[in-house]
């Protein structure tokens, strides 16, 4: 099996970043999420590499939404990213892991009021996505007596190979402002008291493997940074987003690398700005490309059990692990334990929720699976934790972050009183 590159087989059990996951289980049972600081430093190393080489002006903007862990962002930040925030939450975990304000933006399609004042207050861009937020957003910062830096988030209508559920730059999309209601929007900022356009921003989706409807994004958006510059607007960054893929099917698929992803979207970047004579900043926002292959999740073997097909039973569900139910995507699966063991027939992994969709990977051919087994599914470090519930009141698990020949928790499991903790009882059933 060709393993993501922050694994490797040592005497027959698999190892994340040189440490052994059975001794992790082990240690902090399962199920438990165990990421590679080491993996993620390094593609964010590659991304600033291969951009620097081509442009000098650049961002890279971890997309939080991907994996919003403290101790992630912490990492990256200590490498220099900012990132492209989602909620309030988001937006406060950045600053707290010291990445700076201005390296942040506050994306979204339905901010609150609230969400729209603590960006004020922090001083951190905002995306505006429609021309009411605009308006809300200038009278907020007028009460705060504070200018509001932003930049419009433009729906380029591209039709990109993906899963529906996440192609985000589609002309019916609930994201962004119509590429042809774009210069309109523009002139309605500039005729605010407390707005300051800054920026062009665009994300046409994501798990792209193919480059080419990133560099037609890029067309799209330096044709529409001449017409924006000609209103007057001073452009100070493009944000050209995220969505670059990675293989989950490591037997078969193949992703862009970082160097190529930059030299297909860099040259058409660089020439449209240069012939307008600007030099804004060149953002992007890379969340699974940054954090997917980092990350495995472990979880123990309930049961096997012989029906119209073999179902291996596992503790984890898709409470916490939703991809596989919600998009139909594919995660593969190791026996941890006995990584080596050669395949001997067909098992579907389910988990242990009161649903039929419940299924982590459906009609393997793998070992065959015994009680206690400890399994490791691949590529969990993107949308894994990150879209966990406590659906059935199932606590969620651990996460360990391993580093330098080093493990350490990065978030404890939850526990049945942290269930209870936000519950409170009615003064009429006391």
């Amino acid at each position: 099996m060709n393993l993501p590159p922050s694994l490797s087989v040592r005497g027959g059990r698999l190892h994340t970043g040189g440490q052994d996951c059975v001794a992790l289980a082990e240690k902090w049972g399962t199920p438990l999420y165990v990421t590679d600081q080491d993996r993620i430093t390094e593609c964010y190393q590659r991304y600033r590499e291969a951009l620097t080489a081509r442009y000098p002006r650049v961002s890279v903007l971890f997309a939080a939404k991907a994996n919003g862990n403290l101790a992630i962002l912490k990492a990256l930040a200590a490498e220099g990213a900012g990132a492209d925030v989602f909620s309030s939450g988001e937006l406060c975990l950045a600053l707290e892991a010291g990445m700076p304000p201005e390296r942040l933006l506050f994306n979204g399609s339905s901010k609150s009021r609230g969400d729209l004042s603590l960006a004020v207050e922090k001083g951190v861009p905002v995306s505006v996505d429609s021309l009411d937020e605009l308006h809300q957003l200038d009278a907020c910062a007028g009460d705060a007596g504070k200018i509001a830096r932003i930049a419009f988030r433009v729906n380029p209508a591209l039709e990109v190979p993906t899963h529906p559920k996440i192609a985000t730059g589609l002309a019916t999309s609930k994201f962004g402002i119509p590429h042809g209601q774009v210069p309109h929007a523009y002139k309605e900022a500039l005729g605010c008291r407390n707005i300051l356009p800054v920026g062009l921003h665009c994300h046409i989706g994501s798990q792209i493997l193919d480059l080419e409807p990133f560099a037609r994004a890029a067309e799209v958006m330096v044709r529409l940074a001449g017409e924006v510059t000609a209103l007057g607007v001073s452009l100070e960054f493009i944000d050209l987003g995220g969505g670059l893929g990675i293989p989950y099917r490591h037997e078969i698929e193949t992703a862009p690398t970082q160097d190529e992803y930059a030299a297909a979207v860099v040259p058409v970047f660089k020439a449209g700005v240069e012939a307008l004579g600007i030099s804004p900043e060149l953002w992007i926002e890379p969340g699974r490309s940054l954090v997917g292959d980092s990350t495995v999740l472990l979880t123990r073997v309930n049961s096997v059990k012989q029906a119209h097909k073999v179902f291996v039973n596992v503790d984890a569900g898709f409470n916490l692990l939703i991809r596989p139910a919600m998009y139909d995507a594919y995660h593969e699966v190791i026996i941890a334990n006995r990584a080596d063991a050669p395949a001997s027939g067909i098992c579907t992994v389910a988990g242990p929720i009161c649903e039929s969709g419940d299924i982590l990977a459906a009609d393997r051919r793998m070992p065959r699976p015994v009680q206690d087994d400890l399994l490791a599914v691949l590529d969990a470090g993107a949308y894994g934790f990150a879209m966990s519930s406590q659906y059935n009141s199932r606590p969620r698990c651990a996460e360990v972050l391993v580093h330098a020949g080093q493990a350490a928790l990065m978030r404890r499991a939850e526990t049945v009183e942290d269930l209870k903790a936000p519950m409170r009882t009615p003064p009429w059933q006391k």
